[in-house]
């Protein structure tokens, strides 16, 4: 794997650009915590790439003269935990009720994706936007509601992988030997089912980050003092006739992030697929 992400430049440095994200994430908050919540009124609304002041300042100030630099590493770690919390929970629960709506009776079956039908026939957008206002804007109802929005993705696309695997021979190989239906599903099944997985994952994150700078922007995601990407563009739209870059920096850091989160899915989708995966080995250097 590691060979055919090195042959692939442009997954490579997807792949870079997001490890380097993770580590702002990480790191941030405690390296520039308290540069990015320092005001200073006289630099109010600050230009770009003005060095007198320092480093800090080369991506301009805010309204109220806080670094913008320092504030986007800092609302790096709210902006990815949610996308990824939303992302690992919706993946679980729609996973395994997709599981169970492959291989279960057709009842259960039928209870299950009628269940997903309700959660779709309504505009994921609007649940949330409802469900936010009823209970108040916090990371943790952000990242439950995103998550359930995004549960019939995962379970539509595992329940369809496991009705077509399961008549393959070596299904009815281990059902013969007496196997389980849990070790056929979670042995057997689950990993053939796993890199299709991995990929829509990929993809449903830069989906869920948009979600949450979206609902930022309208006022009803993450609120004050916490910040997110999204909430940056939110409160530097007033300002865009003249200050455009109060919204251009975090709007950026959204576009590179999902330009990136989108070309190592596209790598994420040949590189585990075995049929496919001789595209990226012709890419390898002979000598390698």
């Amino acid at each position: 794997m590691g060979r055919m992400l090195l042959a692939d430049k442009f997954a490579l440095v997807a792949a870079l650009f997001l490890v380097v994200m993770v580590i702002l994430a990480l790191v941030g908050p405690a390296w520039l915590g308290e540069e990015a919540v320092r005001q200073n009124l006289r630099g109010r609304n600050l230009a770009p790439f003005d060095w007198s002041r320092g480093w800090i300042w080369c991506m301009g100030a805010d309204a109220l003269g806080r670094p913008l630099f320092a504030r986007i590493i800092v609302a790096t770690q709210n902006t990815l935990m949610v996308a990824a919390g939303a992302v690992v929970l919706s993946a679980a629960i729609g996973t395994f009720l997709g599981l169970m709506a492959g291989f279960s009776s057709p009842r259960i079956s039928q209870i299950i994706m009628r269940l997903a039908d309700v959660i779709m026939s309504f505009p994921s957008l609007l649940i949330a936007v409802i469900v936010l206002y009823l209970l108040g804007s916090s990371i943790v109802n952000l990242m439950v509601v995103l998550s359930i929005t995004r549960i019939p993705v995962y379970l539509r696309t595992t329940r369809a992988e496991v009705l077509e695997i399961r008549e393959r021979m070596f299904v009815q190989a281990a059902r013969v030997m007496g196997a389980s239906s849990n070790r056929i599903l979670f042995r057997h099944i689950l990993p053939i089912v796993f890199p299709t997985l991995t990929t829509l994952a990929t993809l449903d994150f830069a989906y869920v980050m948009l979600a949450e700078s979206a609902l930022s922007f309208l006022g009803i995601g993450i609120q004050p003092p916490d910040i997110t990407w999204g909430l940056m563009i939110s409160q530097g739209r007033q300002y865009l006739t003249n200050a455009w870059w109060l919204s251009f920096w975090p709007g950026l850091a959204i576009i590179l992030t999902t330009l990136s989160l989108n070309l190592l899915s596209n790598w994420l989708r040949i590189a585990l697929d075995p049929v496919q995966r001789w595209r990226l080995e012709m890419k390898e250097p002979a000598n390698g």
